[in-house]
């Protein structure tokens, strides 16, 4: 089953650029699996190291027995106590409705 995950990060202001340079790293590299639907990252208007990442996926327990275990995915964990200001916030969703680009003349 399609399942989205909201996570939240506030990280400590003198770590944000290695923060992103780890994350985006991640990002680039789970693009390419199988079960990936899409992610967006987003940062706080009023706090700049606070960021929110959605992603999704088509697929659940994929992501908990294969794609956390990803070699990619390993120094990005290591590093997120030294990174983060608080533990990172972690919601489970199940979308049911997606809209991406303009709207069709069909809708």
């Amino acid at each position: 089953m399609t399942v989205a995950y909201i996570i939240h990060f506030d990280v400590k202001p003198e770590r944000i650029d290695p923060f992103l340079d780890m994350l985006n790293a991640v990002l680039s590299a789970m693009r390419h699996e199988a079960n990936f639907l899409e992610c967006a990252l987003n940062r706080d208007p009023d706090n700049p190291a606070r960021f929110m990442l959605y992603e999704a996926w088509a697929d659940h327990q994929d992501v908990l027995d294969v794609q956390l275990n990803r070699p990619y995915r390993q120094a990005w964990h290591d590093a997120l106590p030294d990174l983060l200001a608080a533990p990172r916030a972690i919601s489970i969703w199940n979308p049911i409705r997606s809209l991406q680009g303009p709207a069709s003349m069909a809708e």
